[in-house]
């Protein structure tokens, strides 16, 4: 027995890290320059997906709890993480168009729209748009995965959950396989939270900070998009930067920003 399998080992900072297989793990397949840092900023960002999608799940456990000053943690450390994973592309937009088109052949049909982990994370939050199966086989872990988070509560469910349980008359049977959709009757409920400007309310303005964090995300990748690529086909085949654009501006929690224009 070597390394990790060896229980007598002495624990390192490599071994604890697995950092040999994690430095082993960007494979560039052309001799361009800027290819690793291609390659490395979108593992990064796997990463952080990963750490999102933790942090999610525990989130929603606080909620389901009615722990405000947890769930607030929680909202924060994932907010945090999501202004690092926009702050990235201001690295990865020190790649120029002719330097990106040095390897970009190379890329195949593999594109960012393939990212299962992003996915997963949208379907937590709340989206519910089977269209995105068109990327993931029948029978792969990857769909099966974003498949169950559409069948789960999403975060807001979960807030709703909370709201409930401080007492607030809101309905909690919601069909969670179903789209979010403004609700008047709802707005209602959250124009009462915001009067009483209690945890609940903060809570409430976290979430439009996660909301904004995401839309914030969105239009600075169709941007890096656009000034890498312009309005070519993207990569994999995807309608690229005419893609991206589309959803801008698509909240997640509607209910959240409907309900700003009565405060």
């Amino acid at each position: 027995m070597t390394g990790t399998d060896d229980p007598q080992a002495a624990l390192s900072y490599t071994s604890y890290l697995a950092l040999d297989e994690v430095l082993a793990a960007q494979r560039p397949r052309s001799d361009e320059h800027d290819e690793l840092l291609f390659i490395v900023i979108h593992q990064v960002y796997e990463l952080w997906f990963k750490q999102i999608l933790h942090e999610a799940a525990f989130l929603q456990e606080h909620l389901a709890a009615g722990s405000t000053a947890h769930s607030m943690r929680t909202l924060r450390r994932i907010l945090t993480v999501l202004k690092v994973v926009v702050a990235q592309i201001d690295v990865l937009e020190t790649m120029t168009p002719s330097q990106f088109t040095g390897f970009r052949a190379r890329l195949d049909a593999s594109s960012g729209f393939q990212s299962a982990q992003f996915r997963e994370l949208e379907a937590v939050l709340g989206r519910r748009d089977e269209r995105v199966f068109a990327h993931y086989p029948a029978g792969g872990e990857q769909r099966a995965r974003i498949s169950a988070a559409m069948r789960r509560p999403s975060v807001f469910d979960s807030f709703l959950t909370y709201l409930a349980g401080h007492g607030y008359p809101v309905r909690t049977d919601r069909d969670v396989t179903a789209p979010l959709q403004p609700s008047a009757e709802l707005q209602e409920v959250l124009l009462k939270v915001y009067q009483d400007d209690g945890g609940p309310s903060t809570v409430a303005e976290c979430l439009v900070d996660l909301d904004e964090g995401m839309q914030e995300w969105r239009y600075r990748h169709v941007k890096m998009v656009e000034r890498t690529i312009g309005d070519k086909t993207g990569t994999g085949g995807s309608s690229g930067a005419n893609y991206l654009r589309a959803t801008l501006f698509r909240p997640m929690f509607p209910d959240l920003w409907a309900v700003r224009s009565r405060l």
